[in-house]
C-alpha cells in the first residue's frame, strides 16, 4: 500500500512540475508578484560579505546616486529559452538605469521567470516562485524607487517599464525587482504616467512575441516556465 502511494505522489509530482499555481490578477494593471517571495528570516540574509549595503527604503537613493555617476553602463543583453533580446537602458532615468546595471551585476536575474505574458500585449518578467529568487531579494534589500514620468517617454512597442509594487503602495512606487515590455501594436500610451519607462529594446522582439504567445493559465502565467537564464551587460 505505501509503495503504490508514494508512486501516485510521485506521478503528481511529475505533471505538476511545470505548471503554477491558479493566481488571480488584474489584466489591467501592472502590478508585481510580491505575494511570490516567501519570507527569510533576517537572520539568514547576508550582504555579500560586507561589499555591499542593504538597500531600504532610506539608503536606496542616495546608494543609486552614487552608483550612477561610476556605473555608465546602459545595455544589457537578455538571455531566454526563446532566444536572446536586447536592451539600451535611458541615461536620464538614472535611478532605474543604475539599479538594474546593480541588479545585473549581482546577477539578480538570472534564474527569474516571465511570470505575465499576454498576447499582443505585455511581458513581465523578474520574478520567480523559487525560494533562490527570494533568498536573493533579501540579500540584495527592500526597497521601491521613485516614479520617473515627466522624461517624455510613451509606452510605445518595444519599451521597458517598471512595475509599481501593489502592498501599501497608493503613490504607486516603482518595485525594483522587475520589468515589463510592451508589445501591443500602437502602443499602449494608457499606461503612460503611471509607470517608468527606463528603456528600449533594440533586438528580439520576436523572442519577446513568441514568449507572449504561449499557453497561460488563468493568471497569465506559462503553463511551461520561461526562464530569464542570465543578464549580461554589454556596454
Amino acid at each position: 500500500m505505501r509503495i503504490i502511494l508514494f508512486l501516485c505522489i510521485s506521478v503528481l509530482v511529475l505533471n505538476c512540475e511545470d505548471k503554477q499555481s491558479k493566481k488571480k490578477t488584474n489584466t489591467n494593471v501592472m502590478e508585481t508578484k510580491d505575494s511570490l517571495v516567501k519570507i527569510v528570516p533576517k537572520d539568514t540574509v547576508q550582504d555579500a560579505k560586507g561589499e555591499f549595503p542593504v538597500l531600504d527604503d532610506k539608503n536606496a537613493i542616495p546608494f543609486f546616486a552614487e552608483y550612477d555617476k561610476k556605473n555608465k553602463e546602459n545595455k544589457v543583453r537578455i538571455f531566454t529559452d526563446f532566444g536572446d533580446v536586447d536592451i539600451l537602458l535611458y541615461n536620464d532615468t538614472k535611478y532605474h538605469r543604475s539599479n538594474f546595471i546593480y541588479l545585473t551585476k549581482r546577477h539578480y536575474f538570472d534564474g527569474t521567470q516571465f511570470y505575465r505574458v499576454i498576447k499582443n500585449y505585455i511581458v513581465q518578467a523578474g520574478n520567480s516562485d523559487d525560494e533562490k529568487i527570494a533568498q536573493k531579494r533579501f540579500e540584495i534589500g527592500k526597497y521601491l524607487l521613485p516614479t520617473d514620468t515627466k522624461k517624455g517617454y510613451t509606452h510605445h512597442r518595444g519599451v521597458i517599464s517598471m512595475p509599481s509594487s501593489d502592498i501599501d503602495n497608493p503613490y504607486k512606487l516603482a518595485s525594483p525587482y522587475e520589468f515589463f515590455i510592451v508589445l501591443q501594436k500602437g502602443g499602449a500610451d494608457f499606461l503612460d504616467g503611471e509607470y517608468t519607462i527606463f528603456g528600449e529594446v533594440t533586438k528580439g522582439m520576436e523572442v519577446l512575441d513568441k514568449i507572449a504567445a504561449v499557453d497561460t493559465d488563468s493568471s497569465d502565467w506559462p503553463l511551461k516556465n520561461i526562464y530569464i537564464r542570465k543578464v549580461e551587460i554589454i556596454e
